[in-house]
């Protein structure tokens, strides 16, 4: 077992209040003349099920200690505080001590004269029947029957019809997780019956185990899987058959972020579709009931009918429903035009070469070395940039390093200097985000302009040294930055400044770029002294700064020797 996880917490062994209820601020029992919903169960599921407590879906929520049913004392508080004469529904998730705990909390509160009825959710579908007298367990499709019933009520609708609307949408929903960590519980030891290469398939909210452990496998594998176990035809969970609309919920299980969860429903969708030959009609994507911080997710589908849509897009001021409180939905897509790859060239620049003249050659190694330079550096610059930035930035430069060497293939005219440094922009600005990419654009788009407004058909050394001046000045007017600031231009300006010099003095080209990437380096080197003043690395102390470079300047004065040691190996072989 590990050692207990780190958390916000106070002694997770205090006592705490033994109720603990969350009430609509505007209702009150005695002048209540709508339907009551309440649901609950133990915390550490939030936002379920405070979070769902407002005008159009419930009315309490009874809570619990963490993954601990609530006790009947703290439930029959929330049926005296929220039932009219119309009576209250019990929401209960299917597991033992809440169906124990709701269950006498419903009877006494009958005992009192309250009308109470009581509908079970139990939407699991990794396990396969039978389950024995505990049957299916209650999992984020209970958030859905919340909608539904807390919608029936606000409509007006009597006890009886909203137990009949909420039975009948528990009993159209599947759900089924799956995990890359269990949880951790406050003050508890974690488990580590998940190794670092292994997920868990099915697992409970609370971190039971659940159908199978497996190798870590991709989204779509995973997608499909789960797609496949709630809609087997032959556990007939769900009574959903091709041509059916459905509902999806994509649900966080506290650990996973939002990025992902948006990837895993959008790899369902166009299955749901293809696959299974439904029509998705809605789609939600978020936390709707966690598990502490578990690193997973669970996918509930619901079979939709028109009532059943209604009902989801009625108004709501539950606060963490995810569709504004006005029930409007925007549309599902807006076209946006997108410029082409190759925008305003003539058909003359599109394209490679057939023969590549000396130039050319010469830029082509030029290139191909700096960009794989920079892949091979792509786990080095993530480690340096994980202790000062936010530990992307090998992979960012990795990524348009990949996507130069790929369009130089058949786009870049290299015969033409300033169009290929142009076409060199336009591959890292379509892949690369963040300030890295930015940078890398600005640095190009200024070394064309120079390039195009100054050399001829040849470009000589000073065309390639002032363009590299340009491209500083154009980085460092936008950026902000300048020599000492802890970034790329610290090794990018000595370098033009000993190039510069060396050209000026009359110094052989190829020995004034290889004296220039030699000043590059160590201008990178010197980054490990200087405090940031621009950047992510400018919130980090001045301790930790200073035993990494910045990363941003190492990779820069890596492909600029790359470049220079291809152009002096090109040019001995001439």
């Amino acid at each position: 077992m590990a050692p207990p996880a780190k958390k916000f917490i106070n002694n997770p062994n205090a006592s705490f209040s033994q109720v603990k209820v969350v009430l609509r601020a505007d209702v009150s029992a005695a002048d209540y003349d709508k339907v009551a919903v309440i649901s609950g169960g133990g915390s550490g599921h939030e936002p379920a099920q405070a979070g769902y407590v407002g005008e159009g879906m419930l009315t309490a929520a009874i809570c619990g200690d963490v993954f601990a049913s609530p006790p009947v004392d703290s439930i029959i508080a929330g049926i005296r505080a929220v039932t009219g004469p119309m009576g209250c529904l019990l929401v209960v998730t299917n597991y033992t001590g809440d169906r124990l705990n709701f269950g006498l909390a419903a009877e006494l509160a009958k005992t009192e004269g309250f009308k109470v009825e009581t509908v079970i959710v139990g939407d699991d579908c990794a396990l396969p029947p039978p389950r024995g007298i505990s049957g299916r367990r209650g999992l984020a499709g209970t958030v859905l029957v919340h909608k539904v019933a807390g919608a029936a009520a606000a409509a007006g609708l009597s006890l009886e019809e909203v137990a009949a609307e909420a039975k009948h949408a528990s009993e159209m929903v599947g759900t089924m997780g799956v995990a890359l960590t269990v949880c951790s519980l406050p003050g508890q030891a974690t488990s580590d019956r998940l190794g670092p290469e292994k997920m868990e398939l099915g697992l409970g909210v609370h971190g039971e185990p659940g159908a199978a452990v497996v190798d870590i496998q991709p989204v779509d594998v995973v997608v499909s899987h789960v797609l496949q176990q709630i809609l087997s035809p032959e556990t007939n969970y769900v009574p959903i058959t091709r041509g059916n609309s459905v509902v999806l919920m994509v649900n966080g299980l506290g650990g996973t972020p939002l990025m992902e969860l948006m990837i895993a429903a959008g790899k369902a969708v166009p299955k749901l579709q293809l696959e299974f030959g439904l029509a998705v009609d809605r789609v939600y994507t978020g936390s709707f009931m966690s598990s502490l911080d578990m690193a997973g997710f669970s996918i509930s589908i619901m079979k939709a009918d028109q009532s059943i849509l209604e009902r989801l897009d009625a108004p709501t001021k539950g606060p963490s429903w995810p569709v504004g409180t006005d029930g409007n939905r925007p549309p599902s897509k807006i076209p946006v035009p997108l410029p082409p790859f190759q925008q305003n060239k003539n058909e003359e620049s599109l394209g490679r070469p057939q023969e590549l003249s000396q130039q050319g050659r010469i830029l082509e190694a030029a290139i191909k070395a700096a960009a794989t330079v920079v892949i091979s550096l792509k786990d080095s610059l993530n480690e340096w940039d994980g202790k000062v930035g936010d530990g992307d930035c090998g992979s960012t430069m990795c990524r348009g390093a990949k996507a130069i060497l790929d369009d130089m293939k058949n786009y870049y005219p290299l015969n033409d200097a300033a169009e290929t440094v142009n076409e060199i922009g336009s591959s890292i600005r379509r892949v690369m985000g963040g300030t890295s990419g930015i940078i890398c654009s600005l640095l190009c788009k200024a070394a064309y302009a120079e390039l195009k407004a100054n050399a001829q058909s040849e470009v000589t050394p000073k065309n390639w040294s002032d363009a590299l001046k340009s491209s500083i000045s154009a980085v460092s007017k936008y950026g902000g930055a300048s020599a000492g600031y802890r970034t790329m231009l610290d090794a990018l300006i000595p370098a033009s400044k000993v190039l510069e010099e060396k050209l000026g003095v009359g110094e052989d080209p190829v020995s004034a770029f290889v004296l220039s990437a030699e000043a590059a380096t160590a201008g990178a080197e010197s980054t490990i002294q200087m405090q940031a003043q621009a950047g992510r690395s400018s919130y980090v102390s001045a301790e930790i700064l200073a035993s990494i470079p910045d990363p941003g300047a190492m990779a820069a004065a890596a492909w600029y020797s790359a470049a220079a040691r291809a152009v002096k190996e090109q040019s001995q072989g001439l």
